[in-house]
């Protein structure tokens, strides 16, 4: 594989993923409302844009700045944020027995692109253990951020609404 196929993988598996997600099959924030239920008031078509043209933008910079360091940091960290987002849809699947919108992009694109990564970029020394370490913590890190942020969101959001009048 040429290196700048190499460069442009995270964006293409981010647009795979985003493709189940939303288009087709689509049905991702339904699907997500329904899993999390406490979380549905912070899951706004809005939050959902923002944060998918966040991750897209991360995954353009990681291919524009290419094999630098910036770069190479910046693809790891896209994989491992992916490769979660991968595992946490798969978790999903097994608890509730139930089709996840980005289930099989997760399964099959994320995990083993960040598994590809890790490995390249060791192997051709392109990254080092710091690095490979900061990427590999960051993926789970989002993940645990994610959802203390969407319980935030939720809770502000109950806490905003009108309460009915009990008098």
């Amino acid at each position: 594989m040429t290196p700048s196929v190499i460069r442009l993988l995270p964006l293409i598996a981010v647009a795979l993923h985003l493709g189940e997600e939303f288009v087709w099959p689509g049905g991702f924030a339904e699907w997500y409302r329904w899993y999390r239920p406490e979380f549905g008031s912070s899951i706004t078509t809005r939050f959902l844009v923002r944060i998918n043209a966040l991750f897209v933008a991360m995954a353009v910079i990681a291919g524009v700045l290419g094999f630098s360091a910036y770069g190479v940091a910046l693809w790891l960290v896209v994989a491992s944020i992916a490769a979660w987002n991968g595992v946490f849809h798969l978790w999903a699947v097994i608890r509730t027995r139930r089709y996840s919108p980005g289930v099989l992009t997760g399964v099959f694109v994320y995990i083993p692109l960040a598994a590809f990564g890790f490995v390249y970029f060791w192997r051709e020394h392109l990254a080092g253990p710091g690095v490979l370490i900061q990427a590999a913590l960051i993926g789970p890190a989002y993940h645990v951020y994610s959802a203390w942020n969407h319980r935030r969101r939720a809770r502000a959001s109950a806490s905003d609404s009108p309460r009915p009048n009990t008098s």
